[in-house]
Protein backbone atom coordinates (compact mmCIF):
# COMPACT_ATOMS: atom_id res chain seq x y z
CA UNK A 1 0.00 0.00 0.00
CA UNK A 2 1.39 3.66 -1.24
CA UNK A 3 1.42 6.13 1.75
CA UNK A 4 -1.63 8.24 0.97
CA UNK A 5 -3.91 10.74 2.86
CA UNK A 6 -7.43 10.59 4.57
CA UNK A 7 -9.75 12.99 5.15
CA UNK A 8 -11.95 13.03 8.37
CA UNK A 9 -14.74 15.80 8.83
CA UNK A 10 -15.50 16.49 12.32
CA UNK A 11 -18.12 18.85 14.06
CA UNK A 12 -17.72 21.49 16.77
CA UNK A 13 -17.29 25.11 17.49
CA UNK A 14 -14.57 27.70 17.39
CA UNK A 15 -14.14 30.57 20.27
CA UNK A 16 -11.94 33.15 19.91
CA UNK A 17 -12.38 37.14 21.00
CA UNK A 18 -15.70 36.16 23.23
CA UNK A 19 -17.64 34.47 20.38
CA UNK A 20 -18.44 31.31 19.82
CA UNK A 21 -19.04 29.73 16.18
CA UNK A 22 -20.45 26.30 14.59
CA UNK A 23 -17.94 24.27 11.95
CA UNK A 24 -16.32 21.47 10.27
CA UNK A 25 -13.17 20.59 10.61
CA UNK A 26 -11.05 18.83 8.14
CA UNK A 27 -8.59 16.46 10.37
CA UNK A 28 -6.32 14.35 7.47
CA UNK A 29 -4.64 11.18 8.31
CA UNK A 30 -1.20 10.25 6.08
CA UNK A 31 -0.19 6.94 5.92
CA UNK A 32 0.01 3.64 5.21
CA UNK A 33 -1.34 0.48 6.36
CA UNK A 34 1.38 0.74 10.36
CA UNK A 35 1.74 4.13 11.12
CA UNK A 36 0.60 7.40 10.45
CA UNK A 37 0.19 11.04 10.90
CA UNK A 38 -2.62 13.25 12.36
CA UNK A 39 -3.11 16.57 11.19
CA UNK A 40 -4.77 18.47 13.11
CA UNK A 41 -7.56 15.92 15.58
CA UNK A 42 -10.62 18.62 15.90
CA UNK A 43 -13.39 18.02 18.10
CA UNK A 44 -14.01 14.49 18.24
CA UNK A 45 -11.37 12.53 19.69
CA UNK A 46 -12.99 9.16 19.37
CA UNK A 47 -14.00 9.32 15.48
CA UNK A 48 -10.06 10.14 15.27
CA UNK A 49 -9.08 7.22 17.19
CA UNK A 50 -12.01 5.22 14.62
CA UNK A 51 -10.18 6.52 11.36
CA UNK A 52 -6.44 5.87 12.35
CA UNK A 53 -7.93 2.06 13.77
CA UNK A 54 -5.14 -0.28 14.66
CA UNK A 55 -2.47 1.59 12.52
CA UNK A 56 0.37 3.77 15.45
CA UNK A 57 0.25 6.90 14.91
CA UNK A 58 3.95 8.51 14.51
CA UNK A 59 2.94 12.51 14.90
CA UNK A 60 0.08 14.78 15.77
CA UNK A 61 0.70 17.90 13.78
CA UNK A 62 -1.06 20.99 14.36
CA UNK A 63 -1.13 23.82 11.87
CA UNK A 64 -2.11 26.46 14.39
CA UNK A 65 -3.41 27.56 17.67
CA UNK A 66 -6.65 27.91 17.47
CA UNK A 67 -9.13 26.08 19.97
CA UNK A 68 -11.15 24.08 17.10
CA UNK A 69 -8.00 22.78 15.78
CA UNK A 70 -6.14 21.92 19.34
CA UNK A 71 -8.58 21.13 21.93
CA UNK A 72 -8.69 17.18 21.59
CA UNK A 73 -5.01 17.01 20.62
CA UNK A 74 -4.15 15.98 24.59
CA UNK A 75 -7.27 13.61 24.65
CA UNK A 76 -5.70 11.85 20.86
CA UNK A 77 -2.42 11.71 22.17
CA UNK A 78 -3.78 9.61 24.99
CA UNK A 79 -5.59 7.52 23.34
CA UNK A 80 -3.08 7.03 20.17
CA UNK A 81 0.03 8.38 21.41
CA UNK A 82 2.03 10.22 18.84
CA UNK A 83 4.01 13.71 20.02
CA UNK A 84 1.88 16.86 19.88
CA UNK A 85 3.89 19.56 17.47
CA UNK A 86 3.24 23.05 17.11
CA UNK A 87 5.45 26.60 16.05
CA UNK A 88 5.73 28.07 19.28
CA UNK A 89 4.44 31.41 18.09
CA UNK A 90 1.09 29.95 18.82
CA UNK A 91 1.90 29.11 22.51
CA UNK A 92 -0.40 31.84 23.39
CA UNK A 93 -3.33 30.19 22.21
CA UNK A 94 -2.26 27.02 23.03
CA UNK A 95 -2.05 28.36 26.84
CA UNK A 96 -5.71 29.57 26.46
CA UNK A 97 -6.94 25.57 25.73
CA UNK A 98 -4.46 23.75 27.79
CA UNK A 99 -3.12 26.20 30.52
CA UNK A 100 -0.36 24.67 32.52
CA UNK A 101 0.98 22.52 29.57
CA UNK A 102 3.39 22.82 26.23
CA UNK A 103 2.92 20.53 23.25
CA UNK A 104 6.08 17.83 22.95
CA UNK A 105 7.80 19.39 20.23
CA UNK A 106 8.53 23.12 18.39
CA UNK A 107 7.82 23.13 14.91
CA UNK A 108 10.61 25.34 12.58
CA UNK A 109 10.35 26.12 8.84
CA UNK A 110 11.54 23.41 7.25
CA UNK A 111 11.18 20.64 10.01
CA UNK A 112 10.75 17.15 7.91
CA UNK A 113 8.33 14.66 9.07
CA UNK A 114 8.84 10.98 7.37
CA UNK A 115 5.35 8.32 7.27
CA UNK A 116 5.74 5.47 4.93
CA UNK A 117 7.38 6.73 2.00
CA UNK A 118 6.09 10.02 2.14
CA UNK A 119 8.20 13.05 3.20
CA UNK A 120 6.05 16.00 4.96
CA UNK A 121 7.51 19.63 5.23
CA UNK A 122 6.65 22.43 7.52
CA UNK A 123 6.56 25.78 6.03
CA UNK A 124 5.94 28.68 8.33
CA UNK A 125 3.28 30.66 7.03
CA UNK A 126 1.87 33.27 9.58
CA UNK A 127 -1.01 35.59 9.34
CA UNK A 128 -4.01 33.69 9.92
CA UNK A 129 -2.00 33.17 13.32
CA UNK A 130 1.91 34.05 14.44
CA UNK A 131 2.85 30.44 14.11
CA UNK A 132 0.39 29.21 11.37
CA UNK A 133 2.17 26.46 9.69
CA UNK A 134 1.36 24.11 6.26
CA UNK A 135 2.73 20.55 5.56
CA UNK A 136 3.92 19.83 1.97
CA UNK A 137 4.45 16.86 0.41
CA UNK A 138 6.22 15.83 -2.80
CA UNK A 139 4.04 12.91 -3.51
CA UNK A 140 0.75 11.05 -1.49
CA UNK A 141 -1.58 9.21 -3.30
CA UNK A 142 -5.54 10.45 -2.82
CA UNK A 143 -8.60 8.12 -2.00
CA UNK A 144 -8.60 7.27 -6.01
CA UNK A 145 -4.86 6.31 -5.80
CA UNK A 146 -3.55 9.07 -7.91
CA UNK A 147 0.09 10.39 -6.65
CA UNK A 148 0.50 14.28 -6.53
CA UNK A 149 2.79 16.87 -4.64
CA UNK A 150 -0.13 17.70 -1.76
CA UNK A 151 -0.46 20.99 0.39
CA UNK A 152 -1.94 20.72 3.75
CA UNK A 153 -2.93 24.38 4.33
CA UNK A 154 -4.63 24.58 8.06
CA UNK A 155 -6.16 27.84 7.81
CA UNK A 156 -3.90 29.86 5.80
CA UNK A 157 -5.17 29.01 2.00
CA UNK A 158 -8.67 28.21 1.24
CA UNK A 159 -10.95 27.43 -2.40
CA UNK A 160 -11.56 31.12 -2.95
CA UNK A 161 -8.79 32.99 -0.71
CA UNK A 162 -7.04 33.63 2.43
CA UNK A 163 -7.99 32.12 5.89
CA UNK A 164 -9.47 34.83 8.14
CA UNK A 165 -7.31 37.77 9.85
CA UNK A 166 -9.84 40.34 11.73
CA UNK A 167 -9.25 38.40 15.20
CA UNK A 168 -6.16 38.53 17.55
CA UNK A 169 -3.43 38.01 16.42
CA UNK A 170 -4.13 37.77 12.93
CA UNK A 171 -2.82 39.90 10.14
CA UNK A 172 -4.06 40.55 6.50
CA UNK A 173 -0.64 42.14 4.90
CA UNK A 174 1.52 38.94 7.02
CA UNK A 175 -0.98 36.11 5.54
CA UNK A 176 -0.92 37.36 1.95
CA UNK A 177 2.85 37.46 2.00
CA UNK A 178 2.74 34.54 3.28
CA UNK A 179 1.28 32.59 0.72
CA UNK A 180 2.01 34.78 -2.15
CA UNK A 181 6.08 33.65 -1.41
CA UNK A 182 5.52 30.68 0.27
CA UNK A 183 2.90 29.00 -1.29
CA UNK A 184 2.61 30.38 -4.78
CA UNK A 185 6.25 31.01 -5.76
CA UNK A 186 7.36 27.94 -4.35
CA UNK A 187 5.19 24.82 -4.83
CA UNK A 188 4.52 23.40 -8.14
CA UNK A 189 0.35 24.89 -9.59
CA UNK A 190 -0.77 21.40 -9.76
CA UNK A 191 -0.13 21.07 -5.99
CA UNK A 192 -3.78 20.07 -4.51
CA UNK A 193 -3.99 22.08 -1.29
CA UNK A 194 -6.46 20.30 1.46
CA UNK A 195 -7.35 23.05 3.66
CA UNK A 196 -8.62 22.78 7.64
CA UNK A 197 -12.15 23.29 6.66
CA UNK A 198 -14.07 23.14 3.58
CA UNK A 199 -13.66 21.75 -0.28
CA UNK A 200 -9.50 21.01 -1.23
CA UNK A 201 -8.14 23.36 -4.34
CA UNK A 202 -4.99 23.93 -6.27
CA UNK A 203 -2.25 25.97 -6.16
CA UNK A 204 -2.15 26.42 -9.77
CA UNK A 205 -6.20 27.55 -9.15
CA UNK A 206 -5.76 29.95 -6.49
CA UNK A 207 -3.14 32.01 -8.11
CA UNK A 208 -4.25 33.73 -10.06
CA UNK A 209 -6.68 35.55 -7.84
CA UNK A 210 -4.29 37.02 -5.72
CA UNK A 211 -4.67 40.70 -6.58
CA UNK A 212 -8.26 40.00 -6.53
CA UNK A 213 -7.72 39.02 -2.64
CA UNK A 214 -5.30 42.04 -1.81
CA UNK A 215 -7.69 44.67 -3.70
CA UNK A 216 -10.72 43.34 -1.33
CA UNK A 217 -9.07 43.30 1.79
CA UNK A 218 -9.43 40.91 4.80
Amino acid sequence: MSTSFENLVTSGTFSLDGGTWEVDNNVWIIGDENEVIVIDPAHNADAVAEAVGERSVSAILLTHGHDDHISQALEVQRQLGGRIHLNPADQMLWDAVHEGTVPDVNISDGDVFTVGEATLVAIHTPGHSPGSTCFYAESLAGPDGATQPVLFSGDTLFAGGPGATGRSFSSFDTIIESIKTRLFEELPAQTLVNTGHGPSTSIGEEAPHLQEWIDRGE
